[in-house]
């Protein structure tokens, strides 16, 4: 084997290692993370600041992950994906241990706005890497096998974290926490240290200025807003004896997610992404409908899983699409306006259901947002026609 063959290898192997360093680093984040998102509004309550304080623990997360968004892109460009990483896994760590000192309000809310905004890092670094280490050919793949990483923690930390909670104690679980997120700082090292792209800086919302990334992020949005709504509402919907029926089907849905997510990435490779669109929301929507009956736990059951593979499919169509469409400068803007979109639908549909069903009831309500998906297919039909 010549010089020119091992330089050839080396290079070829970087990026693989870098990526399975990518893979842990976000595994762990979000592990970290997800332990402590049920676990925190009920340390604040019973702390002593009541629903309205459990409340604003996760609104401030999640106002400030949405802000970081928008600022990810020049942080990258700045700062490189390794550091960049680094400090989203230092804000969801140090901030996990800190919530042990008190449950007094202020404290709870900067570490809950530390964690938001050390969320926001990771979830746009991650994919925008992603794409930059995976050749376009295999892109769709490698974003699914990184969507079955993210999606691995919301299934198996979520109820864990309860779970500690209840058995070992607040302070045992925000430990873990903090473990979990900063144990992953080895894994981001492994990164690379270069700096983002330098049109990474410029303003996200500016994607939407094109049709290429506008329909997809709308359409996204679209799903994720009845995603906000399942995963808020649906355990309030059902029957007071048959809270166990919506835990098995808010499981069915976590666990189809990812699923459907590498399936999707899968199948695109090498064929048109865009073909799945349509299915994909038309799943989200037939889910969605299914929930008008949250009597019947068979139907509920598999309308969650109906919806979370329409659910986990839209994830990567999209997301592999943007990506298509753009250029690898603005591969962080991308990344970013797509993540807008899943926390900005979600925040959307879990505060407009929850004014709307107080007048018009939990069925009635679920109906209007599965017609939201059935009207989502208009632009997922325009989308595909104009990119044959």
């Amino acid at each position: 084997m010549t010089d020119l063959d091992v330089e050839a290898d080396r290079r070829e192997a970087a990026p693989k290692r870098q990526m399975i360093f990518l893979l842990a680093a976000s595994l762990g984040a979000l592990t970290g993370f997800y332990l402590l998102v049920p676990v925190v509004p009920l340390y604040t309550a019973t702390g002593g600041s009541g629903d309205t304080g459990a409340g604003l623990s996760t609104g401030v997360m999640m106002a400030a992950t949405v802000l970081m968004e928008l600022a990810v892109p020049a942080v990258l460009s700045r700062c490189g994906y390794r550091m960049g990483m680094a400090l989203g896994l230092l804000l969801l760590g140090v901030p996990s241990a800190l919530l042990a000192v008190s449950p007094a309000l202020p404290l709870v809310l900067a570490a809950c706005a530390a964690r938001g905004a050390g969320l926001g890092i990771v979830v746009v670094a991650g994919p925008a890497l992603v794409a930059e280490l995976v050749p376009g050919r295999r892109r769709g793949h490698a974003l699914g096998v990184y969507g079955v990483a993210v999606g691995i923690p919301a299934v198996v930390a979520l109820p864990l974290g309860l779970w500690l909670s209840a058995h070992v104690g607040y302070g045992f679980v925000f430990t873990a926490g903090a473990v979990v997120s900063l144990g992953t700082l080895a894994a981001a090292a492994g990164l690379p240290s270069a700096r983002g792209p330098a049109e990474q800086h410029r303003g996200v919302l500016g994607g939407l200025r094109t049709g290429g990334l506008r329909r997809p992020t709308v359409i996204f949005a679209a799903v994720t807003l009845v995603a906000g709504i399942l995963l808020t509402f649906l355990p309030l919907a059902v029957p007071a004896d048959a809270r166990s029926t919506a835990a098995l089907a808010l499981l069915a849905q976590a666990a189809a997610m990812p699923l459907a997510r590498w399936f999707a990435g899968r199948y695109g490779d090498g064929r048109d992404p865009g073909r799945l669109l349509v299915p994909a929301v038309l799943a989200a929507a037939l889910g969605g409908a299914g929930l008008v009956r949250p009597d019947n736990p068979w139907l509920l059951v598999a309308s969650a899983a109906v919806f979370g593979a329409g659910f986990g499919a839209a994830q990567n169509v999209t997301l592999t699409l943007m990506f298509q469409r753009t250029s690898r400068s603005r591969f962080g803007q991308v990344s970013a306006l797509w993540n807008l979109a899943y926390d900005g639908g979600m925040g959307v549909g879990a505060v407009g259901f929850g004014l709307v069903a107080g007048p018009v009831g939990y069925p009635a309500g679920f109906l209007l947002a599965a017609a939201v998906l059935f009207i989502a297919l208009v632009p997922a039909w325009t989308d595909r026609r104009r990119t044959q």
